[in-house]
């Protein structure tokens, strides 16, 4: 964890400060992902074993979770536990609910008439990580609003435990918000079998879920190979937190942590105008730290904690702009003024009363965030990326008529005559 002062840093140091630490991997991650990505394509059934006992140490019998293990899972809960699964399903499904687009129907000449279809994804496929950290939160974020969007064919890959069951909780969360269908088989080569299918596991049309930088790289090079789409490229954990005078140390340090404790290469970066908040966030995640459970985790990626000291708000927004975090958290004066100064980042959070916390389980929006910067180009998840929207155009003979002469004179200065005649011959025939 490094203290470090915004203004005395060279632009090589700026950098170097917000680089992400998977980034300096990154040949050899794709290649590895490219590797394992060709042998379940050639393997199938078999390779997904064979990985599964490689990677995660198990070995498995078949892949499908089947109906004793849905009722062993439910079983392995308490009804407390079955209660806030519910609370949280209830509010993301509320929330996503309201994205339902309304039809689109518009004259937008006389006779021409123009509208705006959404459809489901036939078959989409939802990962959902279960490493060191084994996420149901994740479960509910990508199960329900494939179900509001009434896709025909949902399943998830998840790892499975030492035991070779899958994570009762997991399987829970995925049957309450609506997918039945659950393979046990973890990584890289889950993301291959949902692309291209296995004797087990059917193809699918696109492909949504976080993970770590394998999974990540797994789901472009599937998309850029006939595979599946990708929903973003939702990897490795980070945040960032802009604060001021009026932050609390406490706060911001386990917000800090909240981040951190994902996995070794997870990344959280304060900017702060204030070097004594800095010096006390130093001092509270070293003690926070102390009392919490992922000790060896956080260990790590402490590591790449950076305490950041600017001079003004400013210039922690301009930071941030660049950054594009995937979590970006206002523990400043009057934030919802500052919100207007925010166009890079997955989620935000404003104020001290709104831990990331929240988003990640149960207010609402999706979890499902870009990192890696990709912030810049990319959106969360929400209920449009389960539907494709299809147009429809229908003209009258008195609106090919009033329009057609237009798409002509358009044509010619393309040069397309066919284009053209396909007007032509039709305001011939209405002659």
């Amino acid at each position: 964890m490094r203290t470090l002062d915004w203004n005395s840093l060279s632009s090589a140091q700026r950098r170097e400060a917000l680089q992400r630490p998977t980034a300096v991997d990154g040949a050899r991650t794709l290649a590895a992902a490219r590797a394992i990505i060709e042998r379940v394509r050639r393997e199938g059934d078999a390779g997904l074993f064979a990985l599964t006992e490689q990677f995660d140490g198990v070995r498995l019998d078949a892949l499908k979770v089947t109906p004793q293990e849905f009722a062993d899972a439910d079983s392995a809960l308490t009804a407390e536990q079955h209660r806030a699964i519910e609370r949280a399903i209830d509010n993301i499904r509320r929330f996503h609910a309201a994205q339902l687009p309304p039809a689109l129907r518009l004259e937008t000449s006389p006779g021409v008439i123009c509208e705006r279809l959404s459809v489901p994804i036939g078959a989409v496929g939802l990962y959902v990580p279960a490493g060191s950290a084994p996420l149901p939160s994740t479960a509910m974020m990508l199960a329900v609003p494939a179900t509001l969007a009434a896709c025909p064919v949902k399943l998830m890959c998840t790892a499975p435990k030492p035991s070779g069951a899958a994570n009762p909780a997991i399987l829970v969360a995925a049957r309450k918000a609506g997918v039945d269908a659950i393979f046990k088989v973890g990584g890289a080569q889950a993301i291959a079998a949902m692309a291209y299918g296995s004797e087990s596991i059917p193809k699918c049309d696109k492909i949504f879920g976080p993970g770590n930088a394998y999974v990540t790289a797994a789901k472009i090079l599937v998309a850029q190979a006939g595979g599946a789409a990708l929903d973003l490229p939702a990897g490795v954990s980070e945040v960032m937190v802009i604060a001021d005078d009026e932050a609390r140390a406490d706060f911001v340090a386990a917000d800090l942590l909240a981040q951190a404790e994902h996995s070794p290469e997870a990344q959280a970066i304060l900017v702060t105008t204030q070097p004594a908040l800095a010096a006390a966030v130093r001092r509270e995640v070293q003690r926070q730290s102390r009392l919490l459970s992922r000790r060896t985790i956080l260990a790590q990626s402490v590591n790449a904690m950076r305490l950041i000291i600017v001079d003004r708000l400013d210039t922690a927004f301009e930071i941030a702009h660049g950054y594009a975090p995937e979590h970006l958290i206002l523990e400043i004066r009057e934030p919802r003024r500052w919100l207007s100064s925010v166009s890079t980042a997955g989620a935000v959070f404003l104020g001290h009363w709104s831990p990331e916390s929240l988003g990640d389980y149960c207010s609402g929006p999706n979890h499902t965030l870009p990192t890696y910067g990709y912030a810049r180009a990319y959106s969360g998840l929400s209920l449009e990326d389960f539907q494709r929207r299809i147009t429809v155009q229908e003209l009258t003979p008195a609106g090919l008529q009033g329009l057609g002469p237009t798409a002509r004179i358009l044509a010619g200065l393309e040069g397309l005559d066919a284009h053209a005649a396909a007007v032509t011959v039709r305001l011939e025939a209405l002659q």
